[in-house]
């Protein structure tokens, strides 16, 4: 069993765990890292304590559960090692940074890892998901006003026997890894839904479910907001979502049970053929609402609004923005998009010239048309005609010198030419088009500025999903059993929020002393908005050493810190002093 080995070269590991001796003396060496920072957050939002209330006890495991669970969660935000380099990574830690003892590390290789993995799963591990967040929540003070959810798919490599459908395994459902609609653009290979809720207040994941990898997102939404209510305790909070929410019976459920939603309405909606039709008639009005500036006070991004009130066909407040940046990134899109559809137009007027063409029927040529444009969504905007050419040939019917009374045969081969052209008329339409989003909401109190903000909101999801599969690098998955990858996802969602956590602790601390930028990056560079991963690169150098003498006690140096590491550690309320003993 093994998790993917990280793309491309891994950076360059402090030389820990090292020993050195002389004459009477020894000196060992340990990384220590940004794991006091992580320690201190783990302990916070009790982790440990809950895993040990739900986890199965058993004395014949050489690595506990609980601690094979956080070891690794440790890795995964501080090195992103396979399941089978841990017990490597885990000897250059002074071990009890990991909660271990130094008797444990020889004792941890994959086989260990994935039995922990094996007794998660069976533990009732949404229950401790459950405990660890409605515990940060009041600990923390996390807001739930506001909720972000959408899905992405974990993408797997490898046979997994009789995986294809849903099944049941030590009395727990294993979803189906199977072919659905890839978000990572492989539709060659098997995948798992992860579904994901985010608070607004500081990214913190909430929530987390896995589903069947053909599940659609549109099937998610009513189960999943029953349950954030359930956590929020009531029904007043703001549930945001992509255009998949906008169905008919999701708007409906929600609405019914006294909830509040803000999505993006889809294109195949009639309101907005209906809304698009008026643009291009320029019978439209709009009216200034927001400019985005960056901050040298640059203006990015101009939002206007329609002017026109509206609503869905189920009575929904339906409101109109035009965004310019979107808008140049549109033409943008449309121009790429041409460009290719044009160069896989002219490769396929390349084959039908060939003499060994195989496209011999005018069906099987117009096909082969429309996929291509299809494909890239650039079927509106070219006109193609498709000629049909027959070449004479003639042949003798005898061989020899050919006479006056030599007979000849007719031989007649159809081939097919085409014709394209770009449409100016359609392409100016669709230019009118450009930058425009509907946003749908059934919360009439909500001013329309703060319907364009909650929405704009949602990137930090996708920051989440990003960091899962980037940092994490959660996909493709190689793993022994389907019930080891649901419990891996788990690890996962635990990692993600310790990491969401260590992020918002920070900033809100450099909110609360007016701080406005930290030197986080390379050459001292400002960093507005700090990450976990920049403060794990930021600790990476910091070592413990032990040094063992004969002739008088022994002695614990740790590497001396920078002042921003100092700086950052005030922040987050961690003694520098302490750091790393």
């Amino acid at each position: 069993m093994k998790r993917r080995e990280a793309q491309g070269p891994r950076r360059p590991r402090p030389y820990a765990g090292s020993r050195a001796q002389a004459a009477g003396q020894s000196l060992v060496s340990y990384t220590v890292g940004a794991l006091p920072i992580l320690n201190r957050v783990i302990e916070r939002a009790r982790i440990e304590d809950f895993l040990r209330d739900y986890l199965p006890r058993d004395l014949r495991y050489k690595i506990s559960p609980v601690h094979g669970i956080l070891l690794l969660i440790r890795n995964y935000i501080c090195s992103r090692e396979p399941i089978y380099g841990v017990g490597e990574w885990a000897s250059r830690i002074a071990s009890d940074l990991l909660a271990l003892n130094p008797t444990d590390i020889p004792h941890l290789n994959d086989d260990r890892v994935g039995r922990c993995l094996d007794r998660l799963f069976e533990s009732d591990f949404a229950s401790i998901v459950l405990a660890v967040v409605v515990h940060v929540i009041k600990e923390l003070k996390v807001s739930l006003d506001e909720l972000h959810n959408d899905s992405t798919t974990v993408t797997f490599s490898g046979r997994y026997e009789g995986a294809g459908e849903q099944g049941v395994e030590k009395g727990k459902v294993v979803h189906a890894i199977t072919w659905g609609h890839n978000k990572d653009h492989r539709p060659d290979l098997k995948q798992l839904l992860y579904n994901l809720t985010v608070s607004a207040d500081g990214a913190v994941p909430v929530h987390f479910f896995t589903g069947n990898g053909n599940l659609t997102d549109d099937q998610t939404h009513r189960e999943t907001w029953d349950l954030l209510r359930k956590l929020k305790g009531t029904a007043d909070f703001l549930y945001v979502a992509d255009s998949k929410l906008a169905t008919k019976e999701n708007m409906a459920y929600i609405h019914g049970e006294g909830g509040r939603f803000v999505t993006v309405l889809p294109e195949s909606r009639g309101e907005c053929r209906d809304f698009r039709k008026l643009v291009t008639q320029q019978a439209v009005s709009w009216a200034k609402l927001w400019e985005k500036t960056d901050e040298n006070g640059l203006v990015k991004d101009v939002v206007p609004i329609a002017s026109q009130p509206a609503t869905t066909i189920e009575g929904y407040r339906l409101i109109w923005f035009h965004s310019s940046r979107k808008a140049e990134l549109d033409e943008i899109s449309r121009n790429d998009r041409l460009q290719r559809a044009l160069r896989a137009l002219a490769l396929l007027r390349q084959k039908l010239q060939s003499p060994r063409t195989r496209y011999r029927q005018e069906a099987r040529v117009r096909d082969a048309v429309e996929k291509r444009l299809a494909a890239l969504g650039a079927t509106e905007w070219i006109r193609v005609e498709i000629k049909k050419i027959e070449d004479e040939r003639f042949r003798q019917l005898r061989r020899g010198r050919p006479g006056k009374k030599t007979r000849y045969r007719r031989d007649v081969r159809t081939r097919f030419e085409l014709e394209y052209k770009i449409d100016p008329v359609k392409v100016a339409e669709d230019a009118l088009q450009d930058g425009i989003f509907p946003l749908v909401t059934n919360d009439r109190k909500l001013q329309e500025i703060e319907v364009l903000h909650a929405y704009k909101r949602q990137p930090l999801l996708e920051k989440r999903f990003e960091q899962l599969k980037t940092d994490f690098e959660v996909a493709p998955v190689y793993l022994k059993t389907r019930r080891r990858i649901e419990a891996l996802l788990c690890v996962y969602f635990l990692a993600l929020l310790v990491q969401a956590l260590v992020e918002r602790e920070l900033r809100r601390a450099m909110d609360k002393e007016g701080i406005a930028e930290l030197p986080l990056y390379p050459e001292g560079r400002p960093c507005r908005a700090p990450t976990t991963r920049r403060i794990v690169d930021v600790f990476e150098n910091i070592q413990r050493h032990e040094l063992t003498r004969s002739d008088r006690p022994s002695e614990i140096l740790v590497t001396e810190l920078s002042p921003l590491q100092k700086r950052v550690l005030e922040l987050l309320g961690i003694p520098p002093s302490t750091y790393g003993h």
